[in-house]
């Protein structure tokens, strides 16, 4: 939430330089924060009325970061200019005219690649409990969940008794991969499972570990039987 809002304050106040910077050589200084006012009206909508569900949350927050700097822009203001006040730019102002447009883009490219596309339901593990049957151990199940999202659930079983599951990366190229690390749990007499959301599944699902072992899932075990 916090990292939302600290973005929205970033680059409303990129939006608001950019805007003042311009805003000199007419002297419409009221301008720049109303143009603040707007785009968190337009993200915040955006997010509540065509995204949704938690991710539309998230534009809320971002939003709120937008009006934050909203608000403080219109008190700066008073310190910053006078009414009416036209001022030629200098090449100071032109450089940040083209300054604020390259620093937003390049920390969107940034927020887009270091994002994770993923997100954690529930983790934990079970009791285990002797079965003949091995078969339909060690799987993964596909459901949908929520507005469409997947849901993909690793189940582990006896041979990963004592162990714990952790999600190393989710890829999402020309198909969906799922690395997850296997590593050394707390309950020695329990088997792991994992629980992660994602938004779209491009097949074919490919679920491993960082070792390159690969899991099937319950239904292609159940053909085989």
């Amino acid at each position: 939430m916090f990292t939302l809002i600290f973005v929205g304050v970033f680059w409303g106040l990129l939006l608001f330089t950019f805007t003042y910077t311009v805003s000199k050589k007419f002297g419409a200084y009221s301008i720049p924060p109303l143009i603040n006012f707007l785009a968190a009206f337009i993200i915040t909508a955006y997010g509540f009325v065509y995204i949704q569900r938690f991710e539309g949350m998230a534009y809320g927050f971002l939003g709120l970061g937008f009006l934050i700097t909203a608000i403080l822009g219109t008190i700066s203001l008073r310190f910053l200019a006078g009414k009416d006040e036209r001022k030629p730019l200098v090449k100071r102002d032109k450089l940040t005219l083209i300054a604020m447009p390259i620093i937003f883009i390049t920390s969107l490219l940034i927020l887009i690649y270091s994002s994770d596309n993923y997100w954690i339901i529930d983790e934990g593990s079970t009791k285990f409990v002797q079965s003949a049957d091995h078969e339909y151990e060690n799987y993964y199940r596909v459901t949908t969940i929520s507005e469409g999202s997947k849901q993909v659930t690793l189940t582990l079983g006896e041979k990963y008794m004592g162990k714990d599951i952790d999600v190393e990366k989710v890829r999402q190229n020309d198909r969906t991969e799922r690395t997850v690390h296997i590593g050394e749990g707390e309950n020695p007499n329990e088997t792991p499972y994992i629980m992660i959301g994602i938004d779209e599944i491009k097949e074919p699902l490919i679920v491993k570990t960082t070792e390159g072992i690969t899991f099937e899932s319950i239904v292609e075990k159940v053909k085989k039987k």
